[in-house]
C-alpha cells in the first residue's frame, strides 16, 4: 500500500493515530476519526484489464483498417487509442485509490472521487435493502459489490470490488444494524 498518498492513508497514518485507510476487514475506530477501509487491488486489476482489452482492440482496428485500405501512413491512427490507454491506466489507479468506506456506530461512510470528492453518509436506520451483486467479470476476478438502498433514492450507495466474503459480512452487519436501528422508529 502507498503510504505517501495525498489522503494521509496507509499503515503509517493508522499507526500514528490519525484516520487511516486499512485494507481488509473493518477495525475499531481510531481516535480522531473513523477507520477507512480501502478497496482490494482486484478491482484495479479488473478495470485495467478491461481498459487494455477494449482500447487494444480499438487500437488494432484503428491501425489495421486504415493501414490496409488507405496505406501504411494511415496506420498512425492507432496511436490515439494507445495514448488514451496510457492516460486511462493512470486515471483508473487514481479513481481506485479514492474509494474507501468506514463503519461507524450509527452510519456507514462511503468516500470516492479525485477531482470532485463525494462522501455519502448512510444511516443504518434508513437502510431498506442491502444487496450483494457479482457479474461474470467480477466473479472471474473474485469480486462482489454491495448496493445499499434507502427510502430516498438520492442516498443509495454502492461499494464496488469487494472480496465476496467481505461483501457478505458487510451485508449481514448492515442488515443487522439496520433492523436494530429501524426497530426504534
Amino acid at each position: 500500500m502507498d503510504t505517501g498518498s495525498p489522503h494521509g492513508t496507509g499503515p503509517t497514518a493508522a499507526a500514528e493515530g490519525t484516520a487511516g485507510v486499512v485494507e481488509g476487514t473493518a477495525g475499531a475506530a481510531v481516535e480522531g476519526g473513523p477507520v477507512w477501509i480501502a478497496l482490494p487491488p482486484g478491482l484495479l486489476k479488473m478495470r485495467r484489464l478491461l481498459l487494455v482489452v477494449w482500447l487494444g482492440l480499438i487500437a488494432l482496428a484503428a491501425g489495421l483498417l486504415p493501414g490496409l485500405l488507405a496505406g501504411p501512413a494511415w496506420a498512425g491512427f492507432a496511436v490515439l487509442p494507445l495514448a488514451l490507454m496510457a492516460w486511462g491506466w493512470v486515471m483508473i489507479d487514481r479513481n481506485w485509490r479514492s474509494w474507501r468506506y468506514a463503519e461507524r456506530a450509527d452510519d456507514l461512510l462511503i468516500s470516492r472521487g479525485v477531482l470532485w470528492r463525494e462522501e455519502t453518509v448512510v444511516p443504518y436506520g434508513r437502510m431498506q435493502l442491502v444487496e450483494v451483486t457479482s457479474g461474470p467479470v467480477e466473479r472471474h476476478f473474485g469480486l462482489a459489490s454491495v448496493q445499499l438502498h434507502t427510502a430516498a433514492a438520492a442516498t443509495d450507495a454502492t461499494i464496488p470490488g469487494l472480496d465476496p466474503a467481505e461483501a457478505e459480512r458487510l451485508r449481514d452487519r448492515l442488515t443487522e444494524l439496520g433492523e436494530a436501528r429501524s426497530a426504534g422508529l
